[in-house]
């Protein structure tokens, strides 16, 4: 899959001939490996482990019963902006014992996605509240877990206080149409952000 963007003249989008690198936060279990292996075209590397007992008292499992593993260092993923830029995705790990990794793996990002869970929006207040000390774009992506109460990006976008300026749109983040659709929202309005006044 080719990620393409460019602007509206046809020519030099953001990262036309040089790599951009966005990454994803959000909560424990709110998709963010999913998302990145939904798109990558290449084999995503992940960094999960088995969840053991060493993790009770630090990861909440509420509503995730099902989950067997988690991400411990980070994912990494890359699509196709154009012919001469990659754009590479880095997930953060969740947890706050991991939280150290965070700096090293934003440094030089074009921006960030927090991806959201309904059921447990407060796991993403951290990852909103880190991309906004850094002053890094960022937009919300909801993604729609099957059996969760459903609502509108606007209504998710007052919850969690959110600047004017970080879209909230809906996602699955199986889906790689849906993916592409979420990373075009964030570089769209990085491109809207830093375009000269038509003045």
């Amino acid at each position: 899959m080719t990620f393409a963007y460019s602007n509206e003249n046809g020519g030099g989008g953001i990262g036309e001939s040089a790599p951009c690198k966005i990454v994803v936060g959000g909560g424990f279990g709110a998709g963010k490996t999913t998302l990145i292996g939904a798109i990558s075209e290449v084999r995503p590397l992940k960094t999960e482990e088995a969840l053991t007992s060493a993790s009770v008292g630090f990861d909440d499992l509420t509503g995730l019963q099902a989950k067997r593993t988690t991400t411990v260092a980070l994912d990494f993923g890359r699509i196709t902006l154009s012919s001469r830029a990659p754009l590479y995705l880095f997930g953060l790990p969740r947890q706050e014992r991991f939280s150290f990794l965070w700096d090293e793996l934003a440094y030089g990002a074009l921006g960030g996605v927090v991806l959201a869970d309904v059921r447990r929006l407060d796991d993403c207040f951290a990852s909103v509240n880190y991309f906004e000390k850094l002053g890094l774009p960022f937009a919300v992506a909801i993604n729609c877990f099957d059996g969760a109460p459903r609502y509108k990006p606007r209504e998710v976008h007052v919850a969690l206080d959110l600047p004017p300026a970080a879209p909230t749109v809906l996602c699955d983040a199986r889906d790689p149409k849906s993916v592409r659709d979420v990373l075009l929202t964030l570089v769209e309005s990085i491109a809207t952000a830093v375009a000269p006044d038509s003045e």
